[in-house]
């Protein structure tokens, strides 16, 4: 089930971009930026009361509350920067270098969350990378 949920992950993502795209033009990156994180919020609340967890907060350790703070900020920062860039170059140059993201999660991965590397994962990096340098350049 997880597969179904990381392509519909996917195709969300590029409606994301294509849309932004379409609603950025003549609006400030930082304020789109602002306008789609305060949808993001909302849906994501709601979500959380329609499902009736909203409970579960109190039981949330600190650690974990440290590493979604910072994951939070991190997004925050992803989502200001894709938006400028968006804003400054055309999504079929900006979405692929965005997507890097995958390359270096793999990295990261591997040295801070000590993930097996294999081959296979070095060779997929390795065509992402390429892939995304022709499609750049």
């Amino acid at each position: 089930m997880w597969a179904v949920y990381a392509l519909l992950s996917a195709v969300f993502a590029a409606l994301t971009s294509i849309l932004a795209k379409m609603g950025i033009e003549g609006v400030n990156s930082t304020l789109a930026t602002a306008i789609r994180t305060s949808v993001v919020l909302a849906m994501s609340w709601g979500m959380v009361f329609l499902t009736h967890v909203q409970g579960g907060v109190a039981a949330i350790g600190r650690k974990s509350w440290l590493f979604l703070i910072l994951s939070g900020l991190a997004t925050g920062a992803s989502w200001l920067c894709y938006y400028r860039a968006l804003q400054m170059g055309e999504a079929s140059k900006v979405v692929p270098i965005d997507k890097l993201s995958v390359v270096i999660t793999l990295v990261l991965a591997f040295v801070i969350l000590r993930e097996p590397c294999s081959a296979k994962s070095i060779v997929g990096a390795a065509l992402i990378t390429v892939g995304t340098l022709v499609m750049v350049l």
